[in-house]
């Protein structure tokens, strides 16, 4: 009798669609790139090339890696790896005029939409509004806003045969990875594409946490089966991110309501009191970065490179940053890190320390002073929060611009920063001009200025990337000057949400669950968090809106925890309980 086919030699030899099944660490990335490598050595066109799709650009920095292992430098020279946005602009800009939209495009940033907004979401009763004035921006201005890529590049595609051919001979075969969380309009485009070329998807249902987005369901993967007819396999529960340690496991029995009341190699527990009165963050962190690698270190023998930090919302995300930057009883520096966070009132703000860098003139100096208002107001606007305020350094600043000297507080206060940096004088080094900035931004002492820096201490920019520093000193070598300091920020901000914005995730990162999505660190620590309700103390695993057995709870859950390789650790709360926990011995 034969042997049962292997299910990587089988995916090797398939010549049609293939849907890859399997959980995290399961090898469905490493396989997809050895077919797309076979499909390059069997011949492609010098235009064509094998295309990766995928959703978040830590995935892509993922790919990006083990195509550098995976790969011949020629290869890899064959293999392009994007985000879906990133492949529906390079449709859209090339074809939008199609649609009726100016022929020359930019791209309406996140943060400048929801200042644009006022902050506002679907469900709001001026939604409905904001869609229409989001569809004219594109069709008059030629500003697209991300969630416009979709909807009009898949249009195109279905209204010109030409367009998608040429997309088709251009990728003879595409690898959708994180297939499950296609919404309608990804999953559209690939469904067209399908006749035309080869269709790889790579999919786990049990890391399916953008359920609540329009389009994205459970359904998706039967969808790709109904479509696709794919030869298919199921790479179950392998694992290859965590191998030596129990971490897998672990999570598929959170997954699962699984206890197996014995400890799993690699998962560790630090207990805390939650209110005493409030826990000693600074000092709990550190033990648990300290515990953490030592940890690592008897477990695998090797340093520890990657350390990502977990909790369920951006509010906890900045308290533990905050903590991380405090100095600690003892003295010491402050824990190096960054930040990821929904960070539109940090970038909106970064605008206006871009813009406190450009060159000013004596003439001038009354209408700087307004247009850091509105800068200033525009970063409110995106909260939703501060409407009001907003509103009101507007008409203030509008004032001053009609040629009212007003002696408001906020006023007073930038006409004192705009002269202290213009008598200090700009060095030429933009990390440091930037610090300058900062500076003179919260030593104001005016409220609304230092919020503004307080909010560059989120966003610690030349963290982001040299792109933002290299694009200033560009300026500053030409002109002596930042002469377009604000121009220089958005394109490097333009170019890390689109066109190659994925890094080397390395050090130290605090995120919340979805962010971590797609990403693997050396170690995790999961912050779990007592909860104050009106009903009571809840634990942060369990989110407000589920119910038991908490699906969607220890899905998330399940997706922070498989992002270790090395070990886990757990910050938790002698009280309340955790329902996802409960029976675990950790």
């Amino acid at each position: 009798m034969d042997a049962a086919p292997n299910p990587r030699e089988s995916v090797l030899a398939c010549d049609g669609h293939a849907l890859i099944l399997g959980g995290p660490g399961s090898g469905k990335t490493t396989i997809a790139l050895r077919k797309a490598i076979k499909r390059i050595k069997e011949g492609m066109a010098p235009e064509q090339s094998a295309l990766f799709l995928s959703f978040s650009r830590a995935a892509v920095a993922r790919i990006l890696d083990a195509a550098k292992v995976e790969a011949e430098r020629g290869e890899q020279a064959k293999l392009s790896i994007q985000t879906f946005h990133s492949f529906f602009w390079e449709v859209l800009k090339c074809h939008a005029y199609l649609l009726g939209a100016p022929r020359k495009l930019s791209i309406l940033l996140p943060h400048d939409e929801k200042a644009l907004s006022g902050g506002i979401s679907e469900g709001d009763d001026a939604w409905p509004e904001w869609l229409a004035e989001r569809e004219r921006l594109f069709r008059e201005d030629g500003r697209v806003a991300f969630d416009l890529f979709a909807p009009n590049a898949t249009t195109l595609l279905a209204t010109s045969s030409h367009i998608l051919l040429s997309v088709a001979r251009r990728y003879p075969i595409i690898v959708v990875d994180e297939a499950q969380d296609t919404g309608q309009f990804a999953w559209r485009c690939i469904e067209m594409l399908a006749p035309h070329c080869q269709i790889i998807c790579l999919a786990d249902l049990e890391q399916q946490i953008f359920d609540y987005l329009p389009g994205v369901g459970p359904e998706r993967v039967d969808a790709i089966r109904a479509a696709l007819a794919p030869h298919e396999v199921d790479f179950g529960t392998e694992n290859h991110r965590s191998p030596n340690s129990e971490i897998l496991l672990f999570g598929n029995d959170v997954l699962a309501g699984t206890a197996r009341g014995a400890p799993y190699k690699g998962v560790s527990s630090m207990p805390y009191r939650p209110e005493n009165p409030t826990p000693d963050w600074n000092a709990l962190l550190r033990r648990s970065l300290g515990a953490l690698c030592k940890a690592i270190k008897v477990d695998t023998g090797k340093p520890v490179e990657t350390i990502a930090i977990l909790v369920a919302n951006n509010r906890s995300a900045l308290r533990v940053s905050n903590a991380l930057n405090a100095i600690g009883e003892q003295g010491g520096t402050p824990v190096k890190h960054k930040l990821l966070f929904d960070e539109a009132e940090a970038l909106l703000s970064a605008r206006l320390a871009a813009f406190l860098l450009e060159p000013k003139t004596a003439g001038s100096f009354e209408q700087d002073v307004a247009m850091s208002m509105d800068l200033i107001a525009a970063a409110l606007r995106a909260t939703g929060n501060f409407q009001a305020p907003a509103a009101k350094l507007t008409e203030q600043a509008n004032k001053i611009r009609g040629g009212k000297a007003l002696q408001i507080k906020i006023a007073k206060a930038l006409r004192g920063v705009i002269l202290r940096l213009h008598l200090v004088g700009f060095s030429g080094n933009p990390a440091a001009d930037w610090l300058l900035v900062k500076h003179a931004l919260r030593d104001s002492g005016q409220a609304e200025l230092s919020r503004v820096a307080t909010q560059l201490d989120f966003l610690v920019a030349f963290q982001r990337g040299h792109r933002i520093s290299a694009g200033l000193a560009t300026q500053w070598l030409r002109d002596g000057a930042y002469t377009r300091a604000r121009e220089a920020l958005d394109q490097a901000l333009a170019q890390e949400h689109i066109l190659d914005g994925a890094e080397a995730q390395m050090g130290i990162q605090v995120m919340n669950f979805h962010k971590a999505k797609g990403k693997q660190f050396d170690g995790v620590i999961i912050v779990r968090e007592a909860r104050r309700t009106g009903a009571g103390v809840d634990s942060s695993f369990a989110w407000r809106d589920d119910i038991p057995p908490y699906t969607k709870s220890r899905r998330v859950l399940r997706v922070g925890i498989t992002r270790a390789r090395g070990h886990l650790l757990i910050l938790d709360p002698m009280w309340p309980s955790c329902p996802l926990l409960r029976g675990h011995a950790l």
